[in-house]
């Protein structure tokens, strides 16, 4: 029986982070399911010498997992596992209960259909992972392998595992059609037409010329178009600029209370709850905006009875590349993930005119350079902008593209930089308020007001607020 040593080999475990680095960028600008699959287990086969794997996509319906990729020992996608129902077999029974499973002897388990066939084919081998997004489940990966897997491998699995799973996630948002929103044939109806149909009774209108768009684009249009049906939505405009297109809308969100008569006065449903219900209905809308390069914007009117959405998207924007060189592999992992999620594109690290992301003075070339700052190493004079590991996608992007415009600019703290609402928050804190008298001005929650708080102290470097007050006053932003 081979000896699985508990401690990590630390060479091996680099070289594999690589690997899966590399992986990554094959896996840039794939907006095809399946092709992303295809590529996974071509990898774990080729790269990390599995006997083969596989990949299945949860259904629509959510009632089954389909086989879209399998490489190695088997490559067809239609045998007795193309079909397998949510909770069945080892497959459904991970992507039911989202937990991870692991097994260095396959022909032992229990649950095995055929140990036989485990036995004839050496396999002993076993690791299924869940490829979870938010609250859902995307699909199930299982690899297969004809000795048990080394310790450090199953480490890289899930990081790998969480690659796979943005990639998943952005594509499926893109290519999926549900019924509402399904093309009309070859000559699709003008996307006025669809958005009016899935509105319904809301009055739409269109300004401007309409003209055709990305086909992702178009698809958060009419994702938009269906969220703001299921809300007491009153007003809704299509606009088309030059170079955007944007929807502006009015809901108002329903109150999950089927009686107030019994509740206390500070229980009755508040404008905080108000706008923290409408933006709650438009959370993946918000990451699909964000990855077209666009704006997801929130705020009370109406006396915070009801909540003003907007979306702004360019219609025209071209792929953002950038290249990442970190000393450490799972730093670099990690700005990968924040890259897809940001809608950023991975370039190849010869690609020299591509921004360069990096915590290492000795990758610095030609290329405008965003330093990635960890630790209490100097930031080089060839950076134009610096941003820290607590970075959001959004913060990203805005921090790249400031790099892009403002390259003989001098060097922008542009992983300090406080949002809007964060700028708004710090004001109000620097007057005296409290959490819930800020919440309460903001029509936002008081865990919302919480949040950019400690957001915004870890911006600013500050570890109380009474730091953070001082700092973004020097800066001038209250």
């Amino acid at each position: 029986m081979v000896q699985v040593h508990p401690l990590l080999d630390s060479a091996r475990l680099l070289h594999d982070l690589q690997q899966v680095h590399d992986i990554a960028q094959s896996l840039s600008g794939q907006l095809n399911p399946t092709r992303i699959a295809r590529l996974v287990t071509d990898a774990l086969v080729d790269r990390f010498g599995c006997a083969f794997a596989r990949i299945w996509l949860v259904d629509p319906s959510q009632t089954f997992l389909q086989l879209v990729a399998s490489s190695g020992l088997y490559t067809h996608i239609d045998g007795s596992f193309a079909r397998v129902p949510m909770g069945a077999y080892k497959v459904g029974k991970i992507a039911q209960n989202r937990v991870p499973f692991l097994s260095h002897h396959l022909a032992e388990e229990s649950w095995v259909k055929d140990r036989q066939w485990a036995l004839d084919n050496g396999i002993r081998g076993f690791a299924g992972y869940p490829l979870v997004a938010g609250d859902r489940v995307v699909g199930v990966l299982a690899s297969f392998s004809r000795s048990p897997f080394a310790p450090e491998f199953l480490e890289v699995l899930q990081v790998l595992c969480m690659t796979l799973t943005v990639a998943l996630d952005a594509a499926l948002q893109a290519t999926s059609t549900p019924s509402p929103i399904a093309m009309d044939g070859p000559c699709q109806r003008p996307l006025s037409d669809r958005m009016a149909q899935i509105l319904g009774a809301t009055q739409l209108t269109l300004v401007g010329t309409e003209r055709p768009l990305r086909p992702a684009l178009g698809h958060v249009l009419l994702q938009m178009a269906e969220v703001l049906h299921g809300l007491d939505c009153s007003y809704c405009r299509l606009t088309y600029g030059a170079h955007r297109v944007m929807v502006e809308a009015i809901a108002i969100a329903p109150y999950r209370v089927e009686s107030t008569s019994t509740l206390p006065a500070d229980r009755f449903p508040s404008p905080c709850d108000s706008l923290a219900g409408v933006e709650s209905q438009f959370n993946d809308l918000c990451h699909l905006v964000t990855c077209l390069g666009g704006k997801f914007q929130t705020q009370p009117v109406m006396q915070g009875q009801a909540c003003q959405i907007s979306i702004q998207i360019p219609t025209n924007r071209e792929p953002v590349a950038v290249r990442v060189q970190c000393r450490h592999p799972l730093l670099r992992q990690g700005l990968t993930q924040l890259i897809y999620q940001a809608g950023l594109t991975m370039a190849a690290s010869t690609n020299s005119a591509a921004v360069l992301i990096t915590d290492d003075p000795a990758q610095i070339d030609s290329a405008p350079v965003l330093w990635i700052r960890h630790d209490r190493s100097p930031v080089p004079d060839q950076a134009m902008g610096i941003v820290d590991i607590t970075t959001t996608p959004e913060y990203l992007r805005e921090a790249i593209e400031q790099v892009i415009q403002g390259k003989s600019e001098t060097t922008v703290d542009t992983g300090s930089l406080l949002s809007e609402r964060e700028q708004q928050v710090m004001r109000l804190l620097a007057a005296g308020k409290r959490d819930r008298n800020i919440a309460a001005d903001l029509y936002i929650s008081e865990s919302t007001v919480k949040f950019h708080i400690n957001n915004s102290l870890a911006k600013l470097n500050a570890r109380n607020r009474y730091q953070g007050v001082y700092q973004a006053a020097i800066r001038g932003w209250i």
